[in-house]
């Protein structure tokens, strides 16, 4: 069977922001699953303008996105097979730029599971469930089992900034059940894509 193409996308885009650290993490963890080829997807990289195009996503074919940054993105997020989103939760909600990210462009996620890394108040289950809502509107389909990284970010990081050895430890069983049951979908899903 050919690799899983998981692709990890990281819901920041704030200075001195924390997604970077369980991005990584979470990248190891998805690598280290044989049949998956995992790749990290910082919207610092993708600067997409608000979603303000004429015509909706949803009406738009092949990728023939009126913005150039916006093409890059879709192209990324078709050739993904899975997602895993990693969101901080701000004001009880997801942040602007991963609304808009999920926004830009719509056939490109359709029938592909997503499951999420989250952290902030509630370690940050609020917005997990606004992109389960969000995502299901993209004809997604979001797992059940999430990691929510509790206690605020700021506990888990040294004076210099630095994540503290072994921060992420206490999560490991939760992140095995969740990558457990995103593959689960994704062989699934994948195979229904190609009927």
């Amino acid at each position: 069977m050919d690799n899983l193409k998981i692709k990890i996308i990281l819901g920041s885009t704030r200075q001195s922001r924390f997604s970077d650290k369980p991005g990584a993490w979470i990248l190891a963890e998805a690598s280290k699953k044989e049949e998956v080829s995992a790749e990290l997807l910082d919207l610092r990289d993708y600067p997409m303008p608000f979603y303000d195009d004429s015509v909706s996503p949803a009406m738009i074919k092949d990728g023939a996105y009126s913005n150039e940054v916006v093409k890059k993105w879709a192209v990324k997020i078709k050739d993904a097979d899975a997602f895993i989103i990693v969101t901080p939760e701000y004001n009880h909600g997801i942040s602007g730029v991963l609304k808009n990210a999920l926004d830009s462009v719509y056939a490109e996620w359709n029938n592909k599971p997503v499951c999420f890394v989250s952290y902030g108040s509630v370690g940050g289950a609020r917005s997990v469930e606004q992109l389960r809502l969000v995502t299901i509107e993209l004809q997604m389909a979001p797992v059940r089992n999430a990691v929510h990284i509790m206690g605020g970010p700021w506990n888990l990081l040294e004076e210099n900034g630095k994540l503290k050895s072994g921060a992420f430890d206490p999560y490991q069983k939760s992140v095995e059940g969740m990558l457990n049951q995103l593959l689960w979908w994704a062989r699934a899903l994948k195979s229904a894509r190609k009927q």
